[in-house]
């Protein structure tokens, strides 16, 4: 009897400690997960940003601009090429 008491309260206590490593485990893939889409939304703007100012100061022939370049990120070309476009149109709006 005692030692079917004791199994069972070793069963308890596995379960508890695996329950406890899958909670653990799951806050850090949401913690990370989230951490991928800060960075994501960080380099977009970073890449909105030089692309805006190259946009405008190609178009309006100003100077040539100096950017972070960050290639290897889908989120900064992205963030650049939506920049650059606005940019762009920007300097040709001020024109007329």
């Amino acid at each position: 009897m005692l030692a079917a008491l004791l199994a069972g309260v070793m069963a308890l206590s596995i379960l508890a400690v695996g329950l406890f490593v899958i909670a653990g485990l799951a806050v850090l893939l949401f913690v990370g997960a989230q951490r991928l889409l800060e960075d994501s939304d960080e380099r977009y703007r970073v890449g909105y940003s030089d692309g805006y100012a190259v946009g405008y100061n190609t178009t309006c022939k100003i100077r040539t601009t100096l950017i972070e370049g960050d290639w290897g990120s889908n989120a900064y070309t992205r963030g650049y090429n939506i920049g650059y476009t606005d940019g762009s149109a920007v300097c040709l709006a001020k024109r007329r």
